[in-house]
């Protein structure tokens, strides 16, 4: 496999990738955009920091990959819903720089509330204005944190310590949680009215986009601090500008921004605006740190398939997985046994979960439903854990989940209902002994089959005589039986058989089965 790294990665992270045998590295920094797009589709995997700009015609050159690796948090320079649509893990990096930005944050704090940028300049000028630089202390001010991640917790956790009351808004994180970390939950415009300093820790997307702008500085306290050490683009610069020029805003503190570099930007012009070029990152602790995760998380997601920290794949914690992953393998089977009985346009899918299992999230188990139907159906584009959801919805099927938290009958039960535009069918299965898949109905026929290599499922009219003649007709085409179940709801009535065989039934084998008068309809199967 090869991986191409596009931006510099430290030589500690570099080392991760040489040392795996499978692996062949490639470092090419500062390529233009043709020619990234001309050489991409060599490789199974990349690593970018902020400079690559991984757009739609990137991904669609890349016919390889498998995974594009972030070498840090944000991932605005990856066209995300262009790798999912491709079924591309795109992953960051969120623990590499969580101290490096946090510490830049409340150095930001720092600088804006003592003007140390401005009495350096000063000094270094030959002046000596000691009363023109008065500040204000951080003790006893109130710091609005606007997301509790990593570095918004760490932030948190060092204004704690400077003293400061501690406001955090982040619709995710729990009272409890809040509590256990001293923080006070509020919501966003009580965060904005009574906060001296406003942090933002949040990442780039539609609701966030200028979440700071006029309005919202309006609300705000009469000499506010703002500070943005996160993405650009979160405050309205313009209305920023204004507020610090009508003295609204006592000062704001930048190191990320709408346009990068911000050459034409009205702050460059104010005293009391410290800019910095997004250097929240920029230790070199950081740049050792997220090359080292990135190279590993790479190397684990192409040699062993292990995913961590992907932004376009819902994750179980390993402790989760361990418990539920023979559930994941049975529910993707379940998925492609009903897609391979089925020949009608699906339009709804229901996942239940019933049983223990069901204290865990049902997304897993959709998603592994979801790729079992459709790598069945789909040949291009490839479906994985990642583009499954992404394709169902494209394709119109409407997806339900459901929880059960009793079964009378089974430990554990997941249960898959497929509508189509002709007829509803159900399929039911179960876990035994911990690892022992079994499919334990089909539309309301009891039956104990295993789900696995060729399957025939029969449907036929229950009269004596059926069994020996289906047998008959494999034995003497020399087609083992490796199995057989059968299911009836009443005697004469219809009847569904279930055969396990070691190779494939040739069609014409087929045909003789069909032509049995008792014989209603026969599906092959192959998981």
């Amino acid at each position: 496999m090869k991986v191409l790294v596009s931006d510099p990665l430290s030589k500690e992270g570099l080392e991760i990738l040489e040392k795996v045998e499978s692996i062949e590295v490639d470092v090419k920094t500062g390529l233009k955009p043709e020619e990234l797009v001309a050489c991409i589709g060599d490789y199974d995997g990349m690593i970018v920091r902020s400079e690559t700009k991984v757009t739609k015609e990137v991904i669609e050159a890349g016919k390889k990959l498998q995974v594009i690796g972030r070498a840090g948090v944000g991932v605005d320079n990856i066209d995300v819903p262009s790798a999912t649509k491709k079924g591309i893990i795109v992953m960051n990096a969120p623990g590499g720089n969580t101290v490096s930005t946090a510490e830049h944050t409340i150095g930001m704090i720092l600088a804006l509330s003592r003007n140390i940028p401005q009495a350096d300049k000063s000094m270094k000028e030959g002046k000596w204005d000691r009363k023109k630089y008065m500040g204000v202390e951080l003790c006893g001010k109130t710091l609005g944190v606007v997301g509790l991640g990593r570095i918004g917790s760490y932030v948190a956790q060092i204004g704690l310590a400077f003293n400061m009351k501690v406001l955090a808004y982040d619709p995710y994180i729990s009272q409890e949680k809040a509590k256990r970390m001293g923080v006070e939950l509020s919501e966003l415009d009580e965060l904005y009215r009574r906060s001296d300093y406003i942090t933002l820790h949040v990442p780039k997307s539609d609701e966030t986009k200028k979440m700071i702008s006029k309005a919202e500085i309006d609300k705000m306290k009469d000499g506010v601090r703002i500070i943005n050490c996160a993405r650009g683009g979160l405050i309205d610069e313009q209305a920023l500008y204004e507020g610090l020029k009508l003295g609204k805003v006592a000062g704001a503190a930048l190191d990320v921004y709408e346009t990068e570099p911000p050459v034409d930007s009205p702050l460059l012009t104010l005293d009391n605006c410290v800019l910095v070029p997004h250097l929240g990152a920029s230790t070199i602790d950081a740049q050792i740190n997220v090359g080292i995760e990135m190279a590993q998380q790479v190397v684990d997601a192409l040699t062993s398939g292990v995913i961590r920290n992907a932004v376009n794949i819902q994750q179980v914690a390993p402790e989760v997985f361990q418990e539920i992953a023979p559930y994941l393998t049975l529910a993707e089977k379940m998925g492609s046994l009903h897609t391979q009985l089925t020949v009608e346009g699906i339009q709804e899918v229901e996942i239940k979960i019933s049983g223990e299992i069901a204290e865990y999230e049902v997304t897993p188990f959709k998603v592994a439903v979801l790729k079992g139907m459709l790598a069945t159906i789909l040949k291009e584009p490839v479906v994985n854990y990642v583009n499954a959801p992404f394709i169902a919805k494209e394709r119109g099927i409407n997806v339900v989940e459901n929880k059960e938290a009793k079964e009378e009958d089974f430990v554990n039960l997941i249960t898959v209902t497929l509508k189509t535009d002709k007829k509803t069918s159900q399929i039911a299965g179960s876990i035994f002994q911990k690892n022992d898949a079994r499919i334990v109905a089909i539309d309301g026929f009891r039956i104990d089959a295993i789900p696995q290599g060729n399957m025939l499922v029969i449907s036929n009219i229950d009269k004596p005589g059926v069994l020996g003649k289906i047998s008959t007709i494999l034995g003497k085409n020399n087609i083992n039986i490796a199995g057989l179940q059968m299911g009836r709801k009443t005697i004469g009535g219809k009847q569904l058989i279930v055969v396990n065989v070691d190779e494939p039934i040739p069609q014409t084998v087929l045909q003789e089965i069909n032509a049995q008068e008792e014989v209603l309809e026969t599906r092959l199967v192959k998981l």
